[in-house]
C-alpha cells in the first residue's frame, strides 16, 4: 500500500480531565459520548427516584395494597441496571494519537484510514480513477485542521 504520510500527535500527558491547562492544539483530537449526566449525577437521580418510589410502594402496602411492592421492586431493578450500563459508559473518550491515509497499489484499492489498531476503508462510491485524488485532497484536508 502507498502511504501517504500523514500522523497527528497529541499533546502528551493530558487525560482529558484537565479543563485549567492551556487549550488544545489544533492537531489534539478528543471524541467523547455527549452524555446528559455524570456517574455521580446518575447516583444521586436513581437514589432520589428509589426514595420516592419505595415511599409510594410502602403506603400502598400498608394501606394493604401488599402486591405494588413487588413490582416496584422489579420496576427499580430494571431502572438500576439500565443506569448502572449507562454510567459505567458515560465518560467513555477516545484520543487517537494519528491519522493514516492510505492507498493500495491496483486500481480497485479502496483508501484506508489507519488509527490506533484499527482501520476503515472508505471511497467504494468514488470512481476508481478518482480515489487517488481523493486520497490526496482527504490527506491535505486532515493536514489543515
Amino acid at each position: 500500500m502507498q502511504d501517504l504520510g500523514i500522523a497527528f500527535q497529541t499533546a502528551g500527558g493530558d487525560s482529558g480531565g484537565n479543563l485549567d491547562g492551556p487549550p488544545p492544539t489544533p492537531h489534539d483530537w478528543l471524541m467523547k459520548r455527549n452524555c446528559s449526566l455524570s456517574p455521580r449525577q446518575v447516583g444521586w437521580f436513581y437514589l432520589s427516584i428509589l426514595t420516592v418510589s419505595l415511599a409510594i410502594a410502602l403506603f400502598f402496602a400498608w394501606q394493604g395494597s401488599w402486591l405494588v411492592l413487588p413490582f416496584a421492586s422489579i420496576e427499580l431493578a430494571g431502572l438500576g441496571i439500565a443506569l448502572l450500563v449507562y454510567a459505567r459508559h458515560a465518560t467513555d473518550y477516545e484520543r487517537p494519537r494519528w491519522v493514516r491515509v492510505e492507498l493500495g497499489e491496483s486500481l480497485r484499492a479502496l483508501v484506508t484510514l489507519r488509527s490506533g489498531g484499527r482501520e476503515v476503508q472508505v471511497g467504494c462510491y468514488v470512481d476508481p480513477y478518482r480515489r487517488r485524488k481523493f486520497a490526496q485532497e482527504l490527506a491535505a484536508a486532515l493536514r489543515h485542521l
